[in-house]
């Protein structure tokens, strides 16, 4: 009798788990924001990581694009 509980749970927890994962609405969102979020903490940590390489590159892209301005 035990088991037969436990595997409607088991089985009502996973209808509720697909029910969440195929849910269009409000899920799809918080997805969204999560990947995101993951995208702008990643790009910060790789800013402050290679910031002298990036500035020295931004730099020498100036410099030849006003060198083949004036």
């Amino acid at each position: 009798m035990m088991m037969v509980t436990l595997n409607n749970k088991m089985r009502k927890a996973g209808l509720k788990a697909r029910n969440i994962l195929t849910n269009q609405s409000g899920d799809q969102m918080t997805g969204w924001l999560i990947v995101v979020l993951i995208v702008v903490v990643v790009g910060a940590v790789f800013m402050t990581l290679y910031q002298g390489s990036i500035t020295t590159i931004w730099n020498s892209i100036v410099s030849k694009i006003t060198g083949l301005l004036s």
